[in-house]
């Protein structure tokens, strides 16, 4: 009984955080502190493209970079080609001899690894201000100005854009998966920034301070999710992170699920070790204010929930045909919320999103998120289940052999024309 308490209680928290961003984006005050900076002595800064094994993309962000409306005598760009196998490395020298602003950077040793290969990247990097790409990904052109406005302000260690699917009109699944990016980027990513809170750093389509980085010790090539755990190394070491929702970039997600479930599966993973080394340190660091402590654990916690939800069902179906007897006030109150709203917090955030789009007509799939939300719930549960499984004494998560563990591309060929003047489409405004 008691068990069955402490994990509707859980519910509950979780519940009124998803209300509380929704109805903050909605009708709160939005804050976009530097969405107007369209003038300024803009800084030199160095762009990273991290690739490994990507001859059918690699050339579409390498055209866009070139187009970007940033001056380009104060713009380098390194592909990172990690090791790969097939025509990656070809095609970037073929960009390098034609633009002599691309300088191209081929590791052939070394760590395995993203995290790894930013890493010895980083001894050829410069600039103060630096970003960062995956290979798949098509900035738009005024995305690289939106990404490096925040770096005026001195307190701001990164940013993150918005990352909106390139190939939404594919698959049901891709369908499902724009929406779901919705809901974590216009209204969880925004309302975080709203509210002074702790915007994440995603990895890609975003960028880092270089003395802030250095402050912390650089790259950890140790972590299976290098995003989150420099988001709380930066939060703990007094650093913000910033969150621009109009620095919309364009990226192809899974088309097929078991690739959806690898992928959730790598995520959830990479959090909890997160989770780990750095809960105890937010909750009691001495830098933050209570609300960021708070909203900081919560957003360490949000992998866990997904045992914790079939636990509570579990629970559940237990207590009813036991004949429990379930009393105090508290209780109810959770008893209700799970068994009413308290499921539908997260479709509620999606639903509000696509408002917020002006695409109202994609509200139509709202049930079928029901499907994709069971998926999340049984990978993620499978994702806790496995680290536990393979833990070690001290060690809670094991030993982890880091790899190259990207999404599958759908993409054969590039996507952008060979005149190299992209126009990547708006798919939508933010609000």
């Amino acid at each position: 009984m008691d068990l069955f308490r402490i994990v509707l209680l859980l519910i509950c928290i979780y519940t009124f955080r998803h209300y509380f961003f929704t109805f903050n984006r909605l009708f709160g005050k939005q804050r976009h502190p530097y969405v107007d900076l369209e003038s300024a002595a803009w800084p030199e800064i160095t762009v990273l493209i991290a690739a490994h094994n990507e001859e059918a993309v690699v050339a579409d962000i390498m055209k866009a970079l070139i187009e970007a409306d940033y001056p380009k005598e104060k713009m380098t760009i390194i592909p990172v080609n990690d090791r790969s196998t097939d025509r990656t490395r070809e095609i970037i020298d073929a960009f390098a001899e034609q633009h002599p602003l691309i300088e191209p950077f081929h590791r052939v040793g070394g760590k395995p690894g993203k995290a790894a290969a930013l890493k010895d990247a980083m001894t050829l990097v410069k600039t103060e201000v630096v970003l960062i790409f995956d290979a798949d990904y098509i900035p738009g052109k005024a995305l690289l100005r939106q990404l490096v406005a925040p770096f005026f302000d001195p307190e701001i260690g990164a940013v993150m854009g918005r990352v909106v699917p390139l190939n939404v009109g594919k698959k049901c699944l891709t369908r499902l998966l724009d929406l779901e990016r919705s809901g974590g980027y216009q209204v969880d990513q925004q309302a975080r920034m709203n509210l002074h809170l702790v915007p994440q750093y995603g990895g890609t389509v975003a960028g880092v301070r270089k003395s802030a980085l250095q402050e912390i010790g650089g790259w950890n090539e140790n972590a299976l999710a290098e995003d989150t755990d420099l988001t709380y190394r930066l939060l703990i070491a007094g650093w913000k992170t910033a969150y621009e929702n109009r620095a919309e970039c364009y990226e192809e997600v899974p088309e097929r699920w078991p690739v959806r479930v690898r992928q959730i599966t790598r995520w959830a993973k990479g959090h909890n070790q997160a989770m780990a080394s750095y809960i105890a340190r937010t909750a009691r660091c001495p830098g933050l204010g209570w609300f960021e402590r708070i909203d900081g654990v919560l957003l360490l916690g949000v992998y866990l929930m997904g045992p914790v939800l079939l636990l509570g069902w579990l629970l559940a179906v237990v207590l009813f045909y036991t004949g429990a007897q379930i009393g105090g006030g508290l209780t109810v109150l959770a008893l209700g919320a799970f068994t009413t709203l308290g499921n539908f917090a997260a479709f509620f955030e999606i639903a509000a999103a696509a408002r917020l789009d002006g695409s109202r007509q994609r509200i139509r799939l709202l049930p079928l998120t029901l499907f994709g939300f069971t998926v999340s719930l049984i990978s993620v549960s499978h994702a806790a289940w496995q680290q536990v499984r393979e833990s070690t004494y001290g060690n809670l998560f094991g030993n982890h052999e880091l790899v190259w563990d990207k999404t599958e591309r759908s993409r054969t060929a590039p996507v952008l024309d060979d005149a190299l003047s992209p126009t990547v489409p708006v798919l939508r405004e933010s609000v």
